[in-house]
């Protein structure tokens, strides 16, 4: 997983989702990736596209105001509903993030010094998760 510190809004949030699938995109194979509903722009699912990777957002009704981007094969792809279960698992870190490390509201300032917390703090949920995973001796 990967994971970077952005300015707050919603379009750089948005950019740099799509910078960090051009990373890992551009194999043989088409991935897949799980995302919520935040990421129900024209701009990042046709950026999606073009990377070959298939986005497995998060549905909302339609309307005049909110348009669903999702095509016909991307909402019947074999792996919508389990990348659905999965997203569960990846809020649940930063449900974890915010309350338990704290990072609700930070008393750092600059993106580096954010950037480096955030990597230290998901380092140190890793390593919690890793307790639980190593059976007792």
């Amino acid at each position: 997983m990967q994971s970077c510190v952005t300015e707050a809004g919603r379009r750089a949030e948005l950019d740099a989702a799509l910078a960090m699938l051009a990373a890992i995109a551009g194999g043989v194979r088409a991935i897949t990736v799980a995302a919520d509903k935040g990421y129900q722009d024209e701009k990042c699912i046709t950026g999606m596209r073009a990377l070959r990777v298939v986005p497995l957002v998060a549905e909302f009704k339609a309307s005049k105001n909110w348009k669903n981007w999702l095509q016909e094969s991307e909402r019947q792809h074999p792996r919508f509903a389990s990348s659905q279960k999965t997203r569960r698992r990846v809020e649940k870190v930063f449900a974890w993030i915010k309350t338990v490390a704290g990072l609700r509201q930070t008393k750092l300032r600059g993106r580096a010094r954010i950037d480096w917390l955030f990597r230290l703090t998901a380092a140190a949920h890793n390593l919690v998760r890793m307790v639980k995973l190593v059976p007792a001796v």
